[in-house]
């Protein structure tokens, strides 16, 4: 075997992680973190590790599909024909209908190249500003924050500012989940300077909270109140830098009379803290001499991200901690190209070089630089904005790039409408098992990670090379490759005789036609070029021409990008999130993320061992909740809020307060029948657009739903998957996941009012392979319940529990265990399925540590031996790959007796 390596990046979170991807030319076989990479050196997370395992071809998109109506199944056609179609389409729709009957709605994953083609083709050839990516979901709120705070979107950190810090300040961000990387990083810096004092602030109480010495668990939305609260404090104390405020800011004035009122007493009230913390974490930022403060999704995605942004900036404003070591306000991204697509202009707002779509000078900029007359001036539609305009019939066609919006957008009912609505979707999609493959009139399938090639830059402002190690499979094509060549056959029908705007054939050609466009900004990539980067390495803009190496950190000479050079304290007022809880919907949900998925699992969704940390959805409340609504652990109920409803588990969950319900935000319909995004609500900041995904009013509603359904079978997970799904749909609950590591397995639970048709059984029956061969079976007509085993060569198989799945759990065990039990038989014919005696396996044997595949139980059983976290690392190995599990254990060995000495 040709066995290669390739240096490339990672492809989930904004960390940007250098990978070495291991191949022999046609298969990926292996990925490890590249040590070389500034951004990681060497470590990955339990996602990354595992990329290899996400490349199966059976959930791929592998030619292009085409239907020519709305009530007919897409049937395979060749590039041609489907690039063709669409150019007709979008020419006969942009002439009928005008350039703003069309629309665009892109992705953070794509890579600078292919963000930069979109743009062209949206604004310089179609002529509409209707162009949006998901990082409205992610990152737009703080994009405005840096934008009316600093002048620019730019980051002003360093990773390394991480092991400078004297006081980081995590805000709305489970790091330890989110960015496990860099959160390793702090870790490793707190043990080597323990006087580091890391301050968190998150309703829940998450892993990243271990590393806390102070956790302000606020009241979820209050953000705004809280930081103005803490500034009330730095200018009570005189904790400020006077001479950095003279010197650089404006603004303050303004601010000082607004928090003026946000007392520490009106603080702690409005956000459910006590006075001391609230004194505690000010007087460590005030008094630290560096402060470093980390967020995300937390304060973003809110009706006020944008006042949240700007109110914590304004903290580092008034004690002068920008520019140096150790300091500064910094964004943590969520996509691994968010960053990327805000350089290039991938928001409707925006044009490449981080210029504004409403500035008259820029867009003749950009329209000169282009060599077309004129860009439009229109306002192009949001996220949001966009999907409600097509379910009002005024977007005729919709091209859809490496995002899933029929599991990621909230108020899922109305964004299936409105894709519904739409007469004519394309879906440029490298999976084709998405949500939203389902509403694509056209299919384009597109490379993945691995097969393409490109840049990227992640939170740090850092550019690396994404290099290609294989060729995509099937038909599928690049993503740039397949824009340049529609917005040519298109071209050709808009623009007849004029020269060509698209004559790109490389990646590389795009990047540097791409670049001249920074060029004197604040962002100036014009040293950059695809063979410097091979050749230096990954760099940090701004990187102008003629420079030896890129920004480590911005803003040391105190001058900003703003009209004066002076940065600007923003005085906007704590204002409530916009669902308050009320007698209709008494709870707040918070949505957040899991361990080892990523965003809508199109990819993460495709590796068994992914799951095995947390094996399906569940809501976790409060035990003091569970007992005011008389539901007991896996429990299922109905969660409804003003747009929707989901039937789900419940589990008991002390990391929220009583009130509030957590729900991960990655489940959608293909694993959860209605996804959580049923229940997530459209509401959006006023100036960045970011929708409320965060915080929605919810109710509990008990369900009766006697009839259930467990099924498992081994082999083609996303085959069975495939045909097994459609057959669930009349049930009332519907849960899937996968299973296993060497022996994948697809899961299903399933719930119902009533027993459904024979047939339908008997169908499942057949996809399971259980009508036929060594198939142990039960059926007890009268109660409606049925059990069936496969059993071949001495291990389970398959398993088909309906009626009731008492001992789902045990034969769950059995099947990873790779065994059968000698009561397996005495348990088949007795009338009750539940397990026999004290069987082992009454509850699911979650794995704790999947870099090294430990289980919960395997720690257990250590830490029962007297082995501490060292010697649990030596033992198991669990802990010592990416460390993702290190707060888990840490928790199992806190709440395990510990032994008594006694003297003799």
């Amino acid at each position: 075997m040709n066995r290669q390596t390739t240096a490339s990046t990672c492809c989930y979170c904004g960390v940007g992680c250098g990978v070495l991807i291991e191949h022999d030319g046609e298969r990926i076989l292996g990925v490890s973190g590249d040590p070389t990479h500034p951004a990681n050196f060497g470590k990955l997370c339990s996602k990354g590790s595992s990329l290899h395992l996400t490349g199966d071809l059976t959930a791929r998109a592998l030619y292009p599909e085409l239907r020519l109506g709305k009530d007919l199944a897409r049937s395979r056609t060749d590039w041609d024909t489907a690039l063709e179609h669409a150019a007709n389409v979008f020419a006969d729709t942009i002439t009928e209908h005008g350039p703003d009957s069309v629309a665009f709605y892109i992705s953070g994953q794509l890579l600078t190249e292919d963000y930069y083609s979109f743009n062209k083709l949206a604004r310089a050839l179609v002529g509409t500003n209707n162009i949006d990516s998901n990082s409205r979901l992610c990152m737009s709120s703080a994009v405005v924050g840096y934008k009316r705070s600093l002048g620019a979107d730019a980051p002003p950190c360093s990773y390394e500012d991480l092991e400078s810090s004297d006081c980081v300040l995590i805000v709305g961000s489970n790091m330890a989940y989110a960015h496990p990387v860099l959160f390793r990083r702090l870790e490793e810096a707190k043990a080597l300077r323990p006087q580091m004092k890391v301050i968190v602030v998150d309703p829940r109480r998450t892993d990243t909270c271990d590393l806390a010495d102070l956790h302000l668990a606020i009241l979820p939305g209050t953000d705004v109140a809280l930081f103005h609260g803490i500034l009330h404090l730095l200018l009570w104390e005189d904790w400020i830098d006077r001479d950095f405020i003279q010197a650089h800011t404006e603004g303050l004035a303004e601010l000082k009379k607004l928090v003026h009122d946000y007392t520490p007493q009106m603080v702690s009230q409005l956000c459910g803290i006590n006075v001391e913390q609230l004194r505690q974490c000010a007087q460590w930022i005030g008094t630290s001499p560096s402060f470093l403060s980390l967020w995300c999704m937390g304060l973003n995605q809110s009706t006020a991200g944008s006042a949240k942004n700007s109110a914590l900036i304004n903290l580092h404003l008034a004690t002068g901690t920008l520019g140096r070591p150790g300091c500064g306000p910094f964004s943590l991204t969520g996509q691994p190209n968010a960053m990327g697509g805000r350089e290039t202009g991938s928001l409707s707002n925006l044009l490449p070089g981080h210029r504004e779509a409403a500035n008259p000078e820029h867009r003749a900029e950009v329209a000169a630089y282009w060599g077309v007359e004129q860009l439009p001036a229109n306002t192009g539609l949001t996220a949001i904005e966009l999907f409600e305009q097509m379910r009002a019939g005024k977007i005729k066609a919709l091209w859809i790039a490496c995002t899933n919006p029929a599991q990621s957008l909230p108020d899922q009912n109305t964004v299936r409408q409105a894709l519904a609505a739409c007469p004519f979707v394309v879906l440029q999609e490298a999976f084709r098992t998405t949500e939203t493959a389902a509403f694509a009139d056209l299919l384009l399938p597109a490379a993945s990670w691995g097969e393409k090639e490109g840049s990227v830059t992640n939170s740090e402002r850092r550019i690396s090379h994404v290099r290609r190690a294989i060729v995509p499979p099937g038909e599928a094509r690049p993503d740039w490759a397949i824009t340049v060549d529609f917005a040519q056959r298109l071209e050709r029908r808009l623009r007849p005789g004029k020269p060509g705007l698209f004559a790109f054939e490389q990646p590389a050609q795009i990047f540097d036609e791409y670049k001249q466009l920074t060029r004197g900004r604040d962002l100036d990539l014009s040293g950059i070029s695809h063979a410097l980067l091979d050749r230096i390495g990954p760099q940090q803009w701004p990187f102008p021409d003629n420079a030896k190496a890129g920004t480590t950190r911005l803003y040391t000479d105190g001058v900003f990008p703003t009209r004066n050079g002076r940065a600007r304290f923003i005085a906007d007022p704590y204002r409530a999130a916009k669902e308050q809880r009320d007698a209709r919907f008494p709870l707040t949900l918070i949505t957040g993320r899991l361990r080892d998925q990523w965003h809508g699992m199109s990819r993460t969704g495709t590796a068994a061992q992914l799951f095995g940390h947390v094996s399906e959805a569940l809501l976790g409340l409060h035990p003091d909740e569970l007992r005011r609504h008389r539901f007991k652990e896996g429990d299922l109920v109905s969660l409804k809020s003003r747009r929707g409803n989901v039937i789900v588990a419940v589990t008991s969950d002390d990391s929220v307060r009583p009130g509030q319900a957590f729900l991960p935000m990655h489940w959608g319909d293909r694993f959860l029948k209605g996804g959580v995004n049923a229940l997530t609500q459209p509401a959006f900041d006023p100036l960045s657009k970011q929708p409320e995904l965060k915080h929605s009013g919810v109710r509990l509603e008990a369900v009766q739903l006697p009839w259930q359904l467990f099924a498992l079978i081994e082999g083609d997970v996303q085959q069975h998957f495939e045909a097994l799904r459609p057959l669930c749909e009349g049930f009332a609950y519907v849960s899937l996941s996968l299973a296993g590591r060497e022996r994948p397995a697809l899961l299903i639970r399933a719930a119902h009012g009533e027993a459904p048709d024979l047939q339908v059984l008997q169908r499942i029956d057949q996809l399971l392979g259980l009508n036929d061969g060594p198939v142990m079976a039960y059926d007890d007509p009268r109660r409606s319940i049925g059990k069936r085993v496969k059993v071949e060569k001495g291990r389970i198989t398959a398993i088909r529990l309906a009626g009731e799945t008492l001992a789902r759990h045990w034969l769950q065990s059995l099947w990873l265990e790779g065994r059968t039990d000698e009561q397996l038989r005495r348990w088949l014919l007795a009338p009750l399925s539940a397990p026999p005696g004290n069987a082992a396996g009454t509850a699911s044997n979650k794995t704790l540590c999947n870099c090294k595949n430990v289980s919960e139980s395997a720690v257990c059983a250590g830490i029962t031996r007297g082995l501490d976290l060292n010697g649990l690392k030596q033992e198991l190995g669990c802990g010592t790959q990416c460390g993702s599990c290190v707060p888990e254990i840490k928790r199992l060995l806190a709440s395990s007796p510990q032994p008594i000495a006694i003297s003799l």
